[in-house]
């Protein structure tokens, strides 16, 4: 199993999660659609060469964004990857992909 974050803007929050979910991420036993969000500020300046979605080149630019967490079934990592990328509105989303570790107890 994996967990990925990613961090969006609150215009597009419900349409990445939900491009997300559909890829199947979010599965928890017999739950769907699970995740953990929390309200930061995200930082970034656009380079010559970027079209970046908010903000102008040159300048930096502060951003109130979404962290949003969930958990992802190895099979779907992919799919749910590229369902993000897809559905996020920045030209170069931020995320991370952790690989999480089987516990029995």
């Amino acid at each position: 199993m994996y967990k990925l974050c990613f961090y969006v803007p609150e215009s597009h929050l419900e349409t990445v999660k939900k491009a997300v979910f559909t890829a199947g991420a979010g599965r928890i036993g017999a739950y769907d659609s699970c995740c953990w969000q929390v309200l930061g500020t995200g930082q970034f300046r656009p380079l010559q060469g970027s079209k970046p979605f908010l903000g102008e080149v040159g300048l930096v630019e502060h951003v109130p964004e979404w962290r949003v967490e969930l958990v992802v079934a190895d099979e779907l990592i992919h799919d749910s990857v590229k369902a993000l990328k897809a559905a996020h509105p920045y030209e170069t989303p931020a995320f991370e992909v952790w690989r999480l570790s089987d516990m029995v107890f």
